[in-house]
């Protein structure tokens, strides 16, 4: 009775090697490892022995699976085709996310994708539960219990057979994603985040002060204060369409013709992924030594107490605060940050909703909090803020015509309305911009502005349109005092970025690698 057992088996772990031929990039069925075929073989049977074990019913079994199988694939295409990213074993953890914050994700799944995954789990449970009978009806309990057990043994021994460390990968998603299959893909990076962490290997530039900090005779504390706005899908849209209102980017222009450095930045994302540009910004640490880690700094690394500028900072005798408009436990951040040497973390409960602008915290009000910050400091204070205004879905929000027309000097092309609902936000960050900057001109001590953009938006119907941007975004140091030269126009990584504003405020660092 064995074959009852196995057949559905069978047939759930060929339908699973086609579903995986949905997956955009594909992956080739000819010319993968065989420790890749071990893997997902052994990946499939350990699923089917478990659950097999609970449910009793092979075909409703197999069809869990396979429904399972489905999702990642949903998942991982609707992921590539707004981030140019497969999904990897670092999102697992956004599944719970979605359900704590569902506006952030579940729009960019798409409806129709995840109809099809809800309405293959119900059927899949509905037909199995009601029409198929319990496999112990046929066999013996014991006979039941000893080959779901021999299931799960050979799953264990065909995925150690494997050795999922002789399985070499890149830490490109799509490449590695291509080469090994999803399952194996999955489970490769599973097993380098799970290695120990040799936290003195990074080498920090940031690990402690190379020299005291030049005197400065105009301030008591001889410190300025530095603001760092991280905007959210902060680029320049004139790169795309040519066509803003001057309005809309005034402040942008008017702080970049008095900037010290200003130019363009790389960094460590697209689309989303907000904390990898984060971390290599605050890190000094360049995303590609920080191997599987660069996926999400902040599951694992960022734990380990890793210097910073923050920390850097703290040692010069700065205060440390970090204001973000949302909710502090989102990426963690309320035990990361504390780790990374900020003193206070200011999040959305600082905030009502007379400060939003559409559904999250406006930049205009997060701007007045900042400022209020720096008006009740008492000793130099560094400032990391964290916008939320310009954050997707651009697609669940409208433009009216009258106010789309005020954002542009030329018409939008057809199938742009989101760049209008972007340009909108994109000019209350220009409004915040000014208020900053307007307010460091009119204090007495010394103080530096530094803005970038965490990453390039998610407006896939646009760039069909207008073409694609490159994904670096625009940045710019702003002091509010006499500089002696200014370096315009440069190109510069984000993990150099902080370095930069060291060198701009005149406080030494530990050389550089």
């Amino acid at each position: 009775m064995a074959y009852q057992i196995l057949l559905p088996f069978i047939i759930g772990l060929a339908l699973s090697v086609v579903i995986e031929q949905l997956l955009s990039p594909r992956p080739p069925l000819r010319g993968r490892a065989w420790r890749a075929w071990a893997i997902h073989i052994g990946i499939f049977t350990a699923f089917y022995a478990v659950e097999l074990a609970i449910f009793q019913r092979p075909y409703f079994v197999s069809a869990m699976v396979i429904t399972g199988v489905l999702l990642l694939v949903l998942v991982s295409n609707a992921k590539a085709h707004s981030l140019r990213e497969p999904f990897i074993y670092q999102d697992f953890e956004y599944f719970l996310d979605a359900l704590k914050h569902p506006r952030l994700y579940l729009p960019f799944m798409g409806a129709w994708r995840a109809a099809a995954a809800l309405l293959a789990f119900v059927a899949a449970m509905y037909f199995g539960l009601m029409f198929e009978p319990s496999i112990t009806q046929i066999i013996s309990i014991t006979a039941f219990l000893l080959i779901c057990v021999a299931l799960f043994i050979a799953a264990i021994v065909l995925v150690m057979l494997a050795n999922t460390d002789a399985l070499a990968v890149t830490f490109a998603p799509n490449y590695d994603l291509k080469r090994l299959g999803l399952l194996a893909f999955l489970m490769r990076y599973r097993v380098e985040e799970r290695k120990p962490i040799d936290v003195a290997a990074f080498n920090s530039r940031f690990n402690k002060p190379k020299s005291e900090p030049k005197p400065n005779p105009n301030t008591k504390e001889n410190l300025p204060n530095i603001i760092v706005v991280q905007s959210e899908s902060f680029f320049d849209a004139r790169r795309i369409f040519a066509g803003l209102d001057r309005s809309v980017m005034s402040e942008w222009d008017k702080t970049i013709a008095s900037a010290a450095v200003s130019g363009r930045v790389e960094v460590a994302a697209w689309g989303a992924n907000t904390v990898r540009t984060e971390f290599a910004f605050l890190s000094g640490l360049n995303p590609q030594t920080l191997g599987v880690h660069r996926f999400n700094p902040y599951r694992k690394i960022a734990l380990q107490s890793v210097p910073t500028v923050a920390t850097f900072l703290k040692k010069l005798g700065y205060r440390t605060v970090c204001v973000h408009p949302y909710p502090a436990s989102f990426y963690t951040r309320d035990h990361v940050f504390p780790k990374l040497g900020f003193d206070e973390f200011i999040d959305v409960k600082a905030f009502n909703n007379t400060d939003k602008f559409g559904p999250y915290i406006g930049d205009i009000a997060l701007g007045e909090k900042v400022k209020s910050v720096l008006q009740d400091a008492t000793k130099p204070t560094f400032i990391f803020v964290i916008t939320m205004e310009n954050h997707g879905p651009l697609h669940w929000e409208k433009v009216a015509a009258k106010e789309s027309a005020a954002l542009f000097s030329t018409p939008l092309p057809s199938g742009c309305d989101e760049l209008a609902v972007y340009v909108r936000h994109l000019r209350n960050a220009n409004t915040m911009l000014g208020n900053l900057r307007s307010y460091l001109e009119s204090t007495s001590a010394p103080g530096l502005l530094c803005w970038y953009g965490d990453h390039v938006p998610i407006m896939p119907s646009v760039y069909a349109a207008l073409g694609e941007p490159d994904g670096a975004t625009d940045f710019f140091i702003w002091n509010n005092r006499k500089i002696q030269e200014q370096q315009l126009g440069i190109t510069a990584s984000i993990e150099n970025l902080a370095v930069t504003l060291l060198e701009c405020a005149n406080l030494s660092i530990t050389s550089s690698r």
